[in-house]
């Protein structure tokens, strides 16, 4: 078998990439290892229903008439229309450090902009200064890594509000420990603060299935259940790929969402794989009535929280650090329809090492993410008010659980600390995108494929 493009990897970008190529050439082929695609968004059903993953909210929200803004130059890369995705953004959402202080902000960035004024005002000038630094800054360009925190707190000389501010950013992308590079913090600050969040009116179930008919319509091909076993070279030149089943398919270019560690295993150079701190998470869902009423819950869409003296962004010696995490609302959008069930998911960092210790002992796993869901409730009635007795569903995800569904190496759901900017990993055909190419969030992982098709591939063909 022959095709112009393989694909290895079925999530959110490669699908954008094959959409994308499928509109010019139509023969191109998504390999994905599992039964269903999606990657980290995907879904699955218990208690006789979808329940998604990895889709809290999506970043990098646009007002229609925003023709350079990131969501609708995807769209028009695409050929998607907006009111195909049914869009409803965010009521408001909170960073919450209790005892200290609190910020909230909504898509419209002046309701934050009027909070750090009000809050810290000794702070505010320097904060502009700031959002000038961001405006100019090209977080695409190659550079060396620059600390954001460094940069943040010499404009700002205040950490609490240095921490308020990377809170956020770092549980929706940071994959560096009490740090960002600062080109990911402009990315961040951009889709969170500045653009705003959204989500589809539907699950991303019906994301998924848009873009795969989408796809399909201009005769792209997908394959689930394909294991690629390993990449074929001849110098540096890919040829194909080998599945686990022996199977071998031919390209004439191929790009990889699989990770770059992923990515250089399989052409056999470990040797060129950098071996850093990865971090993990784990999430709880629990399904309560529609009906439930929750002090905190009403109107915020998505909380952001800090319960220690101060934040630490780290992975963790024990085996969930409840101090910090997210706490999602995912019904709380605007104009969103009424929903037959309400759901509260936490997510807090976890210890991949200590889970997998864990695991080679079934009950003593089990028995731990019990013990997980109970002190995550715990957290989360702290700041919302008491629910544990609504609950009506309960189901929570490890590093483990993210490693085997999704193949991210220990459950990092951000990947690899070290970015691959640009695509390029060194062969004249094989070209990297998502996650460890430094694009983040949906949005971000979608314009990942489209701009490594559109830069490294459509120009050569």
């Amino acid at each position: 078998m022959h095709v112009p493009l393989l694909i290895i990897g079925g999530g959110l970008s490669g699908l954008a990439a094959a959409l994308r190529f499928a509109r010019f050439i139509p023969d191109v082929l998504i390999l994905e290892q599992h039964s269903r695609l999606g990657g980290l968004n995907s879904y699955y059903y218990r208690n006789k229903r979808l329940f998604e993953t990895g889709l809290h909210a999506i970043t990098n929200y646009a007002n229609p008439k925003d023709k350079k803004a990131p969501l609708n130059r995807l769209l028009r890369q695409l050929k998607i229309k907006r009111k195909e995705l049914d869009l409803h953004e965010q009521v408001h959402s909170e960073i919450l450090f209790q005892g200290q202080e609190s910020l909230r902000f909504s898509n419209d960035f002046s309701l934050f902009c009027r909070e750090i004024e009000l809050k810290f005002p000794s702070s505010y000038a320097g904060f502009t200064e700031l959002l000038t630094l961001i405006d100019a800054y090209d977080p695409f360009a190659p550079a060396d890594f620059i600390s954001a925190r460094k940069v943040i707190q010499d404009k700002l000389h205040n950490d609490l509000l240095t921490d308020m501010l990377l809170c956020p950013l770092m549980y929706y992308g940071s994959s560096i420990e009490n740090d960002m590079d600062l080109g990911q913090f402009v990315i961040m600050f951009r889709a969170i603060f500045l653009e705003g969040m959204f989500r589809p009116g539907g699950t991303i179930k019906d994301l998924l299935d848009l873009l795969e008919n989408h796809y399909k319509g201009y005769g792209g091909k997908v394959r689930t259940k394909s294991c690629v076993q390993r990449i074929l070279t001849d110098g540096k030149k890919v040829l194909g790929v080998e599945l686990t089943s022996g199977e071998e398919i031919r390209c004439d270019y191929m790009l990889s969402t699989a990770g770059s560690e992923e990515t250089f295993e399989l052409l056999g150079e470990s040797s060129k794989i950098k071996k850093l701190p990865r971090l993990g998470f784990v999430e709880t869902i629990f399904e309560i009535p529609p009906a439930t009423k929750l002090k905190k819950a009403a109107d915020n869409t998505i909380i952001f929280f800090n319960t220690a003296a101060t934040f630490n962004y780290s992975s963790p010696q024990e085996t969930v650090d409840f101090r910090s995490g997210v706490i999602c609302m995912p019904q709380n959008f605007q104009n969103l329809a009424s929903l037959p069930y309400k759901e509260i998911r936490t997510t807090h960092l976890a210890s991949y090492k200590l889970w997998k210790k864990h695991a080679e002992n079934r009950s003593v796993y089990n028995s731990v993410k019990d013990d997980t869901a109970r002190s995550s409730l715990a957290v989360a009635e702290k700041i919302l008010g008491n629910f544990a007795e609504d609950i009506v569903y309960r189901d929570t995800f490890t590093p483990l659980t993210i490693e085997r569904f999704t193949a991210k190496k220990e459950g990092a759901i951000y990947g690899n600390p070290s970015k691959i900017k640009d695509g390029d990993i060194g062969y004249d055909n094989l070209f990297l995108a998502g996650t460890d190419q430094g694009f983040l969030g949906i949005v971000g992982a979608m314009l990942s494929g489209v701009s490594i098709i559109n830069q490294h591939i459509l120009t050569r063909i």
